[in-house]
């Protein structure tokens, strides 16, 4: 279960991670509720799914990797024929089990009123949900502001 942020583990490429960042957390498996794994472990199992090695994992278990997208629709701003985000934001999930799907489904959040139009029942999916949104929307933050820089 992702809590916090984990700025330095050691991925090349943290961006690309299912999440769009590492995060730092608590296992959910029986018998481990509520512990901390060690940075290794969260490093190479935790933030990266198929964690079929970890010996917390269960081995029967509904799925093993939980996978994000963005479908964020966009309108033209009338004034500046600029386009924008629209209102809602659409997240794509696909759960994975042996590398194949088994469930999947989309999740709505309202930018405007940064409230959730539609929520997972699984809060572990949920909260995995609301990682990777809060990593989206940093990145596009960030793009945003680069693109306000003037040109000298």
């Amino acid at each position: 279960m992702p809590v916090a942020r984990f700025e330095n583990g050691g991925w090349a490429h943290p961006a690309r991670l299912p999440l769009g960042g590492g995060w730092r957390g608590h296992c959910t498996a029986p018998g481990h509720e509520g512990e901390s794994p060690s940075q290794p472990t969260q490093e190479s199992f935790c933030n990266l799914g198929y964690a079929s090695s970890c010996g917390w994992a269960p081995a029967d278990r509904v799925w093993d990797a939980v996978r994000f997208a963005v479908c964020a629709p966009t309108r033209r701003d009338g004034g500046a024929g600029a386009v924008v985000l629209g209102r809602t934001l659409h997240l794509r999930y696909v759960c994975e089990k042996d590398h194949r799907p088994v469930e999947s489904g989309d999740l709505e959040f309202d930018l405007f009123r940064a409230a959730w139009q539609s929520r997972h029942d699984d809060p572990r999916l949920q909260k995995m949900a609301e990682c990777f949104l809060d990593s989206y929307l940093k990145v596009r933050t960030a793009e945003k502001i680069e693109l306000k820089v003037p040109e000298i």
